[in-house]
């Protein structure tokens, strides 16, 4: 055997047919192990040990110690311990499936965990289309995104295993940043990768503690512990929010409907937890600016009148994000969205034009009834722009114009490519069609994820979805060369499970369900801050300026005839708010202000308007 580049092995033997390169030495990138066997000598059967080490001796001491201990022992000794881990979980397994996943999937979780830096899962094992890739990559998918990870997180505790989920708790915990949010990605000591920055990111950890306190109270301890945690996250998303730098497809700017309902939700957790804490005034801020954020999701990202709605028949959809310029046009489809993974030229559509199932996220967390007339009509325009019909069933793709996949012709993503269908959308479909009382749908597409996984049992990111080339191993309805297994597919395949047993969303929050399905509570304020400079707002509303610095807020009614000035309140978040008497004016009127930094000593040197509008009910 030899150590060889990661792809030279492959080439080598794809160029020869047989190991014709040699090295003496591999350094300074990724390596594989490549050998040969004479299976006619060893009659068929041979053992492999492998050996790892910071040098050749310390390696060459693990294999041989390996090879000194019984094949038979060694082996029952890690089925040991893997099936005492397994004994202990929930047996959502029962009855059993044909093509059952449950237990391969709980597997993948927890293989994917570091040993060395506990907590802390990566997204996958593998790199997408690794074969075409050299050892300048360095990523790949071998790294832990904060999402992944609480997504995971949510699968080990809805199998049970709560001593698994507490434990990537405390490895957020610990890589929390100073300021309250998460970086994009990054290593499994913490360190950043790629640097942008995802608000559902910092929410979702507040999330995770939430789902802790109702279903493992005892593996959370002492709550004042984690309002550290969870106070700096909901301090990021009212200081930042609601506009997100990146949707959660690491790509676009602006309102994602995705993005908001995750903000939204983490905000109400935080805010029970702020109560427990003793923080009253703060749970009532975190309150009323989720109030004020559910109330524009429509204004937002609900595009009316638009060539797409005549052509599907529906009066209007969610699209899948509109560009943060455009948060008081007339409608949130103008403008363009750029489309990253596509050849100049084809690289930008309008807003309008692109759907996403993103927007199911509403009803998944709680926003939006599954009956909402506003959520029929964008599954009609998601079914009819982004459903594929597999060999297995129904499978969807991410969003209009999708560039991350395979070419037309099979040739691996190298920067372009056409988008495919992903195994986990039908999973989150699924979970819309439960919460509408579609058990048969929900049945259906839980057999799209198993059949997609094959008989390895690894969920793979995209499936191919053209006609089979089998030069290149692609199969339609089957795996393409993206990532496999996806551990957030396996999760959201493990939540399913969950969810199908108690008949409900497990990883539902109970209090967007409550606040806006039952008690269908409307928001006092609009917001106006200056990552969201509004020109307009709906009458009957007090208006409130949010800053991240102390001001004193100057202003007028009546176009400067009379002028008032007031402080910020400062909300111990290191936000500061003025709220404006704006609920009696009357459609028509206009509010303009300006800014004093009182720590600056300095004026804004801008007038900033914002005209009442008639209010419209959602």
């Amino acid at each position: 055997m030899g150590f060889v580049g990661v792809s030279d092995g492959w080439q080598d033997l794809s160029q020869h047919y047989q190991m014709a390169w040699d090295y003496a030495r591999a350094e300074n990138g990724n390596i594989a192990l490549t050998g040969e066997i004479d299976l006619a000598a060893c009659g068929g059967e041979f053992i492999v040990a492998l050996g790892f080490g910071e040098i050749w001796s310390e390696a060459g001491q693990q294999a041989r110690s390996s090879l000194l201990e019984s094949y038979d022992e060694l082996r029952d000794q890690y089925l040991r311990h893997w099936k005492n881990w397994q004994s202990h979980h929930l047996k959502l397994d029962q009855p059993a499936r044909e093509l059952d996943l449950y237990r391969s999937s709980l597997s993948v979780l927890r293989a994917h965990e570091s040993k060395d830096f506990l907590g802390g899962v990566i997204a996958s094992l593998s790199i997408p289309w690794g074969f075409n890739k050299g050892d300048e990559d360095l990523g790949g998918y071998h790294l832990v995104w904060p999402r992944d990870l609480v997504e995971t997180a949510c699968g080990f505790l809805a199998a049970g295993a709560e001593a698994d989920a507490a434990r990537v708790l405390r490895y957020l915990e610990s890589t929390q940043e100073q300021d309250g949010h998460w970086a994009q990605n990054m290593w499994l000591d913490g360190r950043p990768y790629w640097s942008g920055l995802q608000m559902d990111e910092a929410a979702f950890p507040i999330l995770l503690i939430d789902l802790l306190r109702r279903h493992a109270p005892s593996a959370l301890g002492d709550l004042k512990r984690w309002w550290n945690l969870v106070g700096r996250a909901a301090g990021f998303l009212v200081r930042n929010g609601p506009v997100t730098q990146q949707d959660r497809w690491e790509e676009e700017a602006g309102y994602s409907p995705f993005t908001l309902a995750v903000e939204i939700s983490g905000l109400l957790a935080a805010a029970d937890l702020a109560d427990a804490v003793g923080q009253a005034d703060i749970a009532n801020y975190f309150r009323e600016t989720a109030d004020a954020w559910n109330d524009n999701i429509e204004r937002w990202t609900y595009a009316t009148g638009s060539d797409l709605a005549r052509q599907i028949g529906v009066e209007g959809y969610y699209i899948r994000i509109a560009p943060p310029e455009t948060d008081c046009a007339a409608s949130p489809g103008q403008g363009f969205v750029p489309i990253k993974n596509r050849p100049p030229g084809q690289n930008s559509e309008p807003a309008a034009h692109v759907i996403s199932p993103d927007s199911l996220a509403l009803v998944r967390f709680g926003l939006r009834a599954p009956e909402d007339p506003r959520i029929l009509n964008t599954i009609k325009v998601i079914d009819g722009l982004l459903r594929v019909q597999l060999p297995q069933g129904p499978c969807w793709y991410r969003y209009t114009d999708d560039g991350y996949g395979e070419h037309e012709d099979g040739s691996p993503f190298d920067g372009t490519g056409v988008g495919r269908p992903w195994p986990l959308l039908a999973g989150e479909r699924a979970h819309y069609e439960l919460a509408a009382g579609n058990r048969e749908a929900v049945e259906q597409l839980l057999r799209v994820m198993e059949s997609a996984a094959e008989n390895h049992r690894l969920i793979p990111e995209q499936v191919w979805d053209a006609s089979d080339i089998p030069a290149l191993e692609l199969f339609r309805g089957k795996r393409s060369g993206s990532a496999c297994p996806l551990v957030w597919a396996h999760a959201e395949y493990i939540k399913l499970r969950r969810s199908l047993r108690d008949g409900k969303i497990f990883d539902q929050p109970p209090q967007t369900v409550q606040r806006y399905l039952v008690e269908k509570q409307r928001a006092t304020h609009f917001g106006w801050r200056f990552n969201n400079k509004c020109r307009t707002m709906p009458a009957g509303k007090i208006l409130r300026l949010a800053l991240v610095s102390p001001a004193l807020v100057h202003w007028s009614f009546d176009g400067w005839q009379t002028s008032q000035d007031s402080n910020t309140l400062d909300r111990g978040l290191g936000v500061f708010t003025v709220d404006l008497p704006t609920e009696r004016l009357a459609a028509g009127r206009e509010i303009v202000f300006t800014f004093f930094w009182t720590r600056e000593q300095r004026w804004e040197g801008v007038n900033f308007n914002v005209e009442v509008e008639q209010s419209q009910t959602p």
